[in-house]
């Protein structure tokens, strides 16, 4: 009797989820932002959140490290969980959650101080230091880890707004690694930028996902497909999809996907 053959498909086991967002709902006063999101956002890959403008990415990452608690009539009902902690309990410290969770904004916006002052501001604040040996140490590692280093190290006293835009905007990245978060949050942060430093952005992307687990909200479909493992789509404050970044861009499976991904609309 002839052998069976047996085809064993390997198979990655699921990414342990960092964040998990169970029926979010977001108002700005009268006005509905999000309608009942559930997402789990996994631990130590990219995960991109894609979508027409006002759809609700940015309003969805801003959740994350409570950003919009600073809009006068916002408010945010369902649970949002860091590693198992509902991050809008009462009892949570705002400051050490957004130590957790740094955020990178659109456009670079680096402090008007040194270069040395943008990166040590952080762990000057949340006391993370003890000497300036200690501080130096994280000043130099925070601008290596965002690939900065080699290219200012000889000009640290120097404002961080005399760098280039691409500059200013890994020195951003550089100012958020600084605390050592868990969660590093980019809300379209190429968009300022031009095709050279978008692709060092993204190269540094790249890299930090071994050691952060990172959020970026991009209007560009090619810089989702190239930086991403997991793809969210929003429609109208609604998450429609979510998965695997190659299954939403080859097989979605809700039409509006399939609709905005071949450029229907958007």
């Amino acid at each position: 009797m002839a052998a069976v053959e047996q085809t064993i498909v390997e198979t990655q086991p699921a990414p342990v989820p960092k964040i998990t967002a169970r029926s979010v709902d977001m108002y700005y006063g009268e006005k509905q932002a999000l309608f009942d999101v559930d997402l789990d956002v996994a631990e130590r890959h990219v995960t991109a959140l894609i979508g027409p403008s006002g759809c609700g990415k940015s309003t969805f990452l801003r959740c994350i490290n409570r950003m919009n608690d600073v809009i006068d009539g916002a408010r945010v009902e369902g649970t949002i969980m860091l590693d198992g902690e509902n991050i809008y309990d009462k009892a949570l410290d705002v400051v050490q959650l957004r130590a957790r969770v740094g955020m990178v904004f659109q456009k670079p916006n680096p402090f008007p101080k040194s270069i040395y002052d943008n990166i040590a501001y952080g762990p000057r604040i949340h006391g993370l230091t003890d000497t300036k040996d200690e501080l130096d140490h994280i000043v130099a590692t925070s601008l290596e880890k965002a690939g900065l280093w080699n290219e200012v190290r000889d000009r640290l006293q120097e404002p961080g707004t005399g760098l280039s835009g691409g500059q200013q905007q890994r020195l951003c990245i550089a100012r958020a690694i600084a605390v050592s978060p868990e969660v590093i949050l980019m809300d379209e942060p190429c968009s300022a930028l031009d095709p050279i430093a978008t692709a060092k952005i993204e190269e540094l992307i790249d890299e930090l996902k071994e050691n952060y687990t990172i959020v970026i909200v991009t209007h560009s479909m090619q810089q989702a497909a190239r930086v991403s493992q997991f793809t969210a789509f929003f429609h109208l404050g609604k998450l429609v999809e979510y998965g695997a970044t190659e299954n939403i861009f080859t097989n979605p499976t809700d039409e509006r996907t399939q609709g905005y991904i071949t450029g229907r609309f958007g």
